[in-house]
């Protein structure tokens, strides 16, 4: 590992240290619920049910499926590519830090760069949001919730903040990408 590659890697370790012991009784469950990703399936059907109710079942079921896929793509990208690539320790299998941390919930898989939660949350955050801002504005909102959600996980110890953050751009690029796919084929094919 070069110099550089070190410091970043030793300044993530501290930063997720600071961050991931800033804990209480009470914030150590309501992290568990937000982490828990079955916590969010009543968010997905009101987010399905409102895009059906404003866009119709044509063209709002064509951007769930986009949605979908992108989730999909991006779940793939970090979970199928980076993590078998990169091959880095979470911190609750790392064990230069695991004696000093805070474990809130199973650690999960060996490996954490990127976070697939992170990636999920801001690709369905971007395609959602870019696809209904015009006749649903509140979508603005899943933001945050991605932000909330990718965060937790550095709070129950199952991920860096630099895998937090590059899971966070991955899933947006992919978001992005499907977004414009959308546009150029679904739009101009099926929907006009």
């Amino acid at each position: 590992m070069t110099d550089a590659v070190h410091s970043i890697v030793r300044a993530d370790q501290e930063l997720f240290l600071w961050l991931n012991g800033l804990h209480t009784p009470w914030l150590d469950t309501v992290m568990y619920w937000i982490t828990y990703k079955y916590t969010w399936i009543p968010l997905y059907i009101l987010l399905i049910t409102l895009t059906i109710r404003a866009e119709g079942w044509k063209k709002g079921g064509f951007i769930v499926i986009g949605v979908v896929l992108a989730v999909a793509a991006a779940d793939k990208v970090t979970s199928g590519f980076m993590k078998p690539y990169f091959l880095r320790l979470r911190p609750c299998h790392d064990p230069t830090i695991t004696t000093v941390m805070h474990h809130v919930t199973d650690c999960g898989g060996l490996y954490g760069f990127a976070s697939s939660h992170a990636s999920t949350s801001f690709a369905l955050a971007i395609a959602w949001f870019s696809l209904l801002r015009k006749t649903v504005p509140q979508m603005a909102f899943l933001f945050v919730w991605a932000l909330i959600y990718a965060y937790s996980r550095v709070y129950v110890g199952v991920h860096y903040p630099l895998d937090i953050l590059v899971g966070a751009l991955v899933g947006l690029l992919v978001g992005y990408c499907f977004v414009q796919l959308y546009y150029i084929f679904l739009k101009r094919y099926y929907l006009n």
